[in-house]
């Protein structure tokens, strides 16, 4: 598999995009290492986005009133304001699904992005295919989502309008990132039912593979937002040996 590192020629690496009509979507790929930049540009021109690209925090935000992308690629360590922060403000503005490039892995890192509301990240060096294909299962699973909303779920306080993508709890809004509300849409569409982390990552965020803590982070940070007390949930609980389990209460009310 190509990496960054061996700086590898979009032209011929990557399969072809779906044609020269409508993009599949816009991508603002925001890194200020102009040979990263380039690489990722061209492979996800090839699989057939329309692809922006900012050099820094300034321009990024810039770029993304100007016109907002449907995803954004993102760079971890950018010159003044850093990628945390990027997300922060562009989060301000809707919901947005951003993949974070960390310049090293550290573990710290990874779970601070993730914390910070990105919706995947990947590593540098990285394959640039596999960064396609992040891309195309992060957007897949967000229009799905739009396209064919299920209906509304509740539980134990919790209303989901999945159309609306609005959540709230005993009638006060919830601050959920995309990937915080399709997690807990599929625990309220499966409540009692223990399931590995595994399960969830290819359930609710598409993947075969991945790093595991992404699902802990996510669930921590889900946990933070639903439980009357984080620290003992009584809702997502933790099935030693197994996973996680929506719990609710038998008459659907209550906390």
């Amino acid at each position: 598999m190509h990496n960054i590192s061996s700086v590898p020629d979009p032209s011929v690496a990557t399969p072809p995009g779906p044609g020269s009509g409508t993009p599949r979507g816009r991508v603002l790929v925001v890194d200020d290492d102009p040979t990263v930049a380039e690489v990722a540009t061209g492979y996800l021109e090839r699989a057939g986005y329309d692809v922006e690209h900012a050099g820094d925090g300034v321009e990024a935000l810039a770029r993304f009133a100007q016109q907002r992308p449907d995803l954004v690629v993102l760079d971890l360590m950018l010159p003044g304001m850093d990628g945390f922060e990027v997300c922060r403000r562009m989060r301000a503005h809707g919901p947005v699904p951003v993949i974070m490039l960390t310049a090293r892995g550290d573990e710290d890192d990874r779970i601070l992005g993730l914390e910070t509301g990105a919706d995947d990240y990947v590593t540098k060096p990285f394959s640039p295919r596999e960064l396609v294909l992040r891309v195309d299962s992060v957007l897949r699973r967000a229009r799905r989502t739009e396209e064919h909303p299920s209906a509304a779920l509740g539980g134990a306080g919790l209303v989901l309008e999945p159309a609306a993508r609005r959540a709230s709890r005993d009638g006060r809004d919830l601050a959920l990132t995309l990937r915080e509300f399709d997690l807990l849409a599929f625990f309220l569409g499966n409540p009692g039912r223990a399931f590995t982390r595994e399960e969830l990552m290819k359930e609710v965020w598409g993947w075969d593979f991945g790093d595991l803590s992404t699902v802990t982070v996510h669930v921590r940070r889900l946990r933070g937002k639903v439980e009357a007390d984080p620290a003992s949930p009584g809702l997502i609980r933790t099935v030693w040996g197994v996973g996680y389990r929506l719990d609710l209460p038998a008459d659907g009310t209550g906390s």
